[in-house]
């Protein structure tokens, strides 16, 4: 889409091509789901390699959603930053971005929200625009999702090819996870960024001042057995009504090889 429209001075074409290593992310997503189609090798790392590979491109489309969107709010630099490029190594802070989510799925099998996108919020025209940019982040993870799900939906033999559909369900899960998380209304989680311009400038500093805190909340409240198993309700319940069946995703659940502490 960018592509197509007119760049604005001082922008160069190199700013909007996919990094190499977001190519070799898509590759290793593709190599990956064909050795599980065929299951060719070893079932559980056929589908160790589809889930990372899949989770790590969907990371680096979510952080590229909150950028494009402000480039075309109003934050021409984002595209300076190289955050255009769909290249983890540019971002911020690719802990809070890749490292922390991709160990969450490891160790638990949830879709923990990251973030590393840095936006000059004085550039952006508008509050619907600010607010916009927090929504386009886990709006992807949502529609990873439902992509994920169609075949599933339209009635796909899944019994012709278990791994391979074992591996896509635990990976849209994860997804539905993410966008949920996302959507919380937590200062420094995208849902709560969300609604941040509309408040009073009292409460935008009581945000801001619990900002840097909100990840470690929501991890607090993940732990917490009560949240977990309503959250997870939540999520299965989403799953279903979508048509992800429960017994692949518990199926690519057992598959995909988890870390033990």
């Amino acid at each position: 889409m960018l592509g197509s429209q007119r760049r604005p001075q001082g922008v160069s074409r190199a700013q909007f091509r996919p990094s190499p290593i977001f190519l070799g992310l898509i590759a290793l997503l593709v190599l990956s789901g064909w050795l599980a189609w065929k299951d060719m090798g070893n079932a559980r790392f056929n589908v160790f390699l589809f889930v990372v590979a899949g989770w790590l491109v969907s990371l680096c489309l979510h952080e590229y959603a909150h950028a494009v969107t402000a480039f075309h709010g109003g934050d021409r630099m984002v595209a300076e930053r190289g955050y255009l490029t769909l290249d983890p190594t540019k971002y911020t802070h690719p802990v809070l971005s890749f490292v922390m989510p991709l160990a969450f799925v490891l160790i638990g099998g949830i879709g923990l929200p990251g973030g590393a996108v840095w936006v000059d919020r004085h550039a952006i025209r508008s509050r619907a625009w600010d607010s916009f940019i927090s929504f386009a982040g886990p709006a992807t993870n949502l529609l990873f999702a439902i992509v994920l799900v169609v075949p599933f939906a339209i009635g796909v033999d899944t019994f012709a090819h278990p791994t391979f559909w074992s591996g896509v369900a635990f990976l849209a899960f994860l997804q539905l996870t993410a966008a949920f998380l996302n959507f919380v209304p937590i200062p420094g989680v995208d849902g709560g960024n969300l609604i941040e311009p509309w408040l009073n400038p009292q409460w935008q500093r009581g945000f801001q001042q619990i900002a840097p805190y909100g990840m470690l909340l929501l991890i607090v409240l993940l732990w917490t057995p009560r949240i977990n198993a309503l959250f997870f309700g939540l999520v299965y319940s989403v799953a279903d009504f979508l048509g992800l069946p429960p017994i692949l995703i518990e199926n690519g659940r057992f598959l995909f090889p988890h870390l033990n502490f």
